[in-house]
């Protein structure tokens, strides 16, 4: 089977699109999409994307971590995937898609992204620190230093902790910096560091809020591979109108035989 592809990546996270409209891949072919993702018998991504038809929206964006299995929601990958839908022609400048924890508005301006996210309507303080559900959960822990945090390894023990069984949870190390916050995300799925993760950007972008080092949003973030800024309303602890801005770029296309 041939396979053709789009690859993208917004803020240095990663990810291979597929247009599968006419169900080509068979979503439950974990074998094929880890095989995809694999950065050296494959073509290599932090993840990959199926485009499918959808009645109650221009499309339906199915994420699935480079491991094959199918994710939560992605934030970098919903902002590449408004970008392929827009370049496709399956979508306009203003779009909405649906994805794992619902419907999403999206609006495309050259290779920025700004895409609405799900509202939280909770979270929870564990150990100190906050744990924030924003489509994929995320466990925020603030550093003086993010740079001195060895990642790989503290980023897998607190991914596995008891307090987030049994699924675990994606870990994000906070830095707060003069003009806004600087992270590093240990990504479930991929099960080690990734560039930036849009989900993981959103829930810690609300932490700092709520914890006060910022009176309110928008915050800019800066991640190892790029630049985001997250808008949000927090009103009695329930945070609204959330939505993430960045880039969201065109790699290459190309056919792979499988």
């Amino acid at each position: 089977m041939n396979i053709s592809f789009n690859k993208y990546q917004g803020a240095g996270n990663d990810f291979i699109i597929i247009d599968n409209r006419e169900g080509e891949i068979n979503p439950s072919d974990s074998k094929l999409i880890n095989k995809l993702c694999d950065r050296r018998f494959g073509i290599g991504a932090d993840g990959l994307i199926l485009i499918s038809g959808c009645t109650m929206a221009d499309y339906e964006m199915k994420y699935f971590n480079s491991d094959g299995k199918l994710g939560s929601m992605c934030g970098n990958g919903g902002r590449c995937s408004a970008h392929f839908a827009m370049k496709s022609g399956i979508a306009g400048q203003n779009q909405k898609f649906l994805a794992y924890d619902g419907l999403h508005e999206a609006t495309v301006d050259n290779d920025s992204v700004r895409l609405q996210m799900g509202n939280v309507n909770e979270f929870r303080i564990v150990n100190g620190s906050y744990f924030i559900n924003t489509g994929s959960p995320h466990y925020i822990v603030f550093k003086d230093d993010a740079d001195k945090v060895n990642v790989a390894e503290e980023g897998k023990r607190l991914r596995w902790s008891k307090e987030f069984a049994p699924g675990g949870t994606n870990v994000n190390f906070v830095q707060v910096i003069d003009n806004g916050l600087y992270i590093r995300t240990f990504e479930r799925g991929v099960e080690e560091e990734t560039l930036a993760c849009g989900t993981g950007v959103t829930a810690s972008a609300i932490a700092s809020v709520l914890a006060g080092y910022f009176g309110a949003g928008p915050v800019n973030v800066r991640t190892r591979g790029g630049n985001l800024k997250v808008e949000f309303d927090i009103k009695n602890e329930k945070v609204t109108n959330i939505w993430l801005s960045g880039p969201a770029t065109f790699v290459f296309e190309g056919n792979i035989k499988v």
